[in-house]
């Protein structure tokens, strides 16, 4: 029996919308402490087997549902800030039942940990060692999971000071006595010792109402799942999930020195060590077409090769950033592309390319740092420059770099993705904008993002031509719509989200890894929804993977 086209496009848009194909639904209503119909809870149910959790929002009417759960035991709670209820325990559900469970919230405290980025730099109080605080150690990770949640003695302020600045010294590059590290030391024993006069909850600031972003969410912001895995460790900090042409999710693990491999039919996960003990910081990590998954390590300037079936790894040095330069310049390698003849591309410091056949690395002095790169399907590597604020290419031809510089001075240009249509997409991180580059025409168009500091960082691009970006500052996920401009702000379900980066699957879902948070998942629209992409066929790789075969 032949399908109609209308019930083919149903069968892709069911599959491309389930965690699996088909499972149990919990739905209900929330209400606020008076009754009244309460918008915007996160209602999540956690496997209690795999620790799988899906995440739905309740909308203007309270109303919430999460679909497609395998059978199991779960526990259901609730996330709403401010607000608090007791979680529902040993829910069981088999057969693709539907289970009704309504929860009323109760009065609870706005926490130090629930805030974003941009409300705690905005509600912390002045002192030496806030801006070292906010504008350096903000780059790597806030305040929320790290900070908020103790009072302690300076004596342990001093240490946990101390093992950033032993893992992270690379990037931080301050001696142990350094006067930048005393005074946050300082900072933080004042602002969260024991004897702090800092305010239990933030809300109980005067400013608290005036600076929170959103003051609320649209209705649309309600349309959404989230459905989030748990790492094998603890503090692995993802930076990203990846997928692979097999439906595998790759994850650079940045503390711990690490590469995972997730297989989300059964939230089963692989890790594999990459042989150096000290300061790695695993930066990047994808698949090629061969099988192998190439890692970078940010403060060893090595990139590394991953045999998945055999577990063997083979680490490769870069070369210094110029010819003939000393170690103590060794450079830097950030984030990885593998081209369309198999070649490694990697940004860091400098702009670089890797040739697994001669294993020999070519560095571009042209670009003497880089941030994102992607590769297209005419094999032109494209790169962006955040501090000098340039994007640019790669000739795939002639090796011959061009660079062009956007409309918006100081525009901070971060991840990149390039579209179906071989638009150009990035984040302009410190302008606030998403912005798109036209190859053929060598012309920009700019999109404003809305809010008071949107710090746009990961960044991809669906099946309909939305881009969705990740705010750093602000905790939301945002959907620009590029034919009119307009912009859908999405809760996340945790605070300090982290997101560094997105990638779209072929079922259309678009991972990322939250590194505070030690998860990493993926979001889909709500079947319905305007957002919800179209159905098409599948496809045999992810959406930025090179198709040119080996």
């Amino acid at each position: 029996m032949k399908l109609s086209k209308i019930s083919m496009c149903l069968v892709v848009l069911l599959a491309s919308l389930a965690y699996t194909a088909w499972g149990s639904t919990i739905s209900g209503t929330v209400k606020d402490p008076s009754g009244t119909p309460f918008k915007g809870a996160f209602v999540r149910a956690r496997n209690l087997k795999t620790d799988v959790i899906v995440s739905a929002l309740s909308d203007k009417q309270g109303q919430y549902r999460i679909q497609s759960l395998p059978d199991g035991e779960y526990e259901v709670f609730i996330r709403a800030v401010g607000y608090k209820v007791e979680p529902r325990k040993n829910v069981s559900l088999a057969g693709n039942q539907t289970s009704a469970m309504d929860f009323s919230l109760e009065r609870g405290m706005v926490r130090w940990s629930d805030l974003s980025n941009y409300e705690g730099a905005k509600l912390l109080p002045e002192g030496k060692g806030k801006e070292v605080l906010v504008g350096r150690c903000f780059a790597c990770h806030g305040f929320q999971s790290r900070v908020a949640p103790r009072r302690q003695e300076e004596a342990y302020w001093r240490r946990d000071v101390g093992i950033m600045l032993d893992r992270f010294g690379y990037f931080l590059r301050w001696p142990a006595d350094d006067p930048k590290a005393q005074e946050v030391v300082g900072y933080l024993s004042n602002v969260f010792g024991p004897d702090s006069e800092l305010p239990r909850s933030p809300a109980e600031l005067a400013q608290y109402r005036e600076i929170k972003y959103p003051a609320s969410f649209s209705d649309d912001a309600m349309k959404i799942t989230y459905v989030d895995f748990k790492l094998k460790g603890t503090s692995r900090f993802p930076g990203t999930g990846r997928p692979d042409a097999e439906g595998n999710v790759w994850i650079w693990q940045y503390n711990g020195n690490q590469v995972a491999m997730l297989d989300p039919k059964t939230a089963t996960m692989r890790e594999w060590q990459v042989p150096y003990t000290g300061q790695a910081a695993i930066h990047s990590v994808v698949a090629a077409p061969d099988g192998h998954a190439w890692w970078s390590d940010q403060a060893q300037n090595k990139i590394g090769k991953l045999d998945p079936k055999t577990g063997k790894m083979t680490a490769y040095d870069a070369p210094p950033r110029s010819p003939g330069g000393p170690a103590t310049e060794r450079g830097s390698k950030h984030t990885l592309a593998v081209d369309l003849d198999g070649n490694v591309w990697s940004t860091g410091g400098p702009l670089a390319k890797f040739d697994p056949k001669t294993e020999k690395f070519t560095n571009y002095a042209e670009v003497p740092s880089a941030y994102g790169v992607t590769v297209d399907k005419e094999n032109t590597v494209w790169f962006s420059n955040m501090g000098d604020g340039y994007i640019g290419k790669v000739d795939a031809k002639t090796g011959k770099i061009t660079k062009y510089t956007p409309p918006s001075a100081n525009a901070g240009p971060r991840r990149m993705k390039v579209d179906s249509k071989g638009m150009v997409w990035f984040g302009e991180y410190r302008a606030g904008q998403i912005a798109r580059f036209d190859p053929k025409t060598e012309t920009f168009k700019e999109y404003p993002l809305p809010g008071p500091s949107p710090t746009p960082y990961g960044l991809d691009v669906d099946q309909r031509g939305h881009v969705w970006y990740s705010s750093m500052d602000m905790d939301i996920i945002g959907q620009l719509n590029p034919d009119n401009g307009e912009v859908v702000e999405y809760p996340f379900p945790y605070p300090e989200n982290g997101i560094r980066d997105f990638f779209i699957d072929k079922e259309g879902r678009m991972w990322w890894g939250t590194q505070p948070n030690d998860r990493v998942g993926y979001f889909i629209p709500v079947e319905g929804h305007g957002t919800v992409p179209p159905a098409r066929s599948r496809r045999e790789e992810p959406l930025d993977t090179p198709r040119r075969a080996e």
